[in-house]
């Protein structure tokens, strides 16, 4: 049967390093934030373009928006289908881009002076 090697002072000699939880639950938090910003510039891009298509107006937005949904509602299975694929790869593309251009907020900033883990 194997056994671990002691230390003199009763210690193993392969010490686990430790893990900064609350830095951990810091990341995933702004890493959340950052995806859910992320997700609403890229639906405010989407609705930024039927305002563009709309003439600039409220009011040919909801005409260019009506259009599409009654063309949505009129057509076929395949259509459809083809229709989400091309939302799909607009929403990917966009998103892309988004994170492309804030790709310098994706990982959170640590203050050198509280990195100490004495506080």
């Amino acid at each position: 049967m194997a056994t671990i090697p002691a230390d003199l002072d009763g210690a193993t000699t392969a010490s686990r390093p430790k893990v900064d939880v609350g830095f951990l639950l810091y990341f995933y938090l702004h890493m959340a934030g950052f995806l859910a910003t992320t997700l609403l510039i890229t639906w405010g891009l989407f609705v930024l373009f039927f305002l563009a298509i709309g003439g600039l107006s409220v009011d040919g937005m909801m005409h260019q928006l009506n259009n599409m949904a009654s063309r949505y509602v009129a057509a076929d299975a395949a259509r459809i289908a083809s229709f989400k694929h091309v939302l799909i790869v607009a929403h990917l593309a966009l998103s892309a881009a988004v994170i492309f251009f804030r790709r310098h907020s994706i990982l959170p900033s640590r203050d050198p002076k509280r990195s100490k883990a004495n506080g």
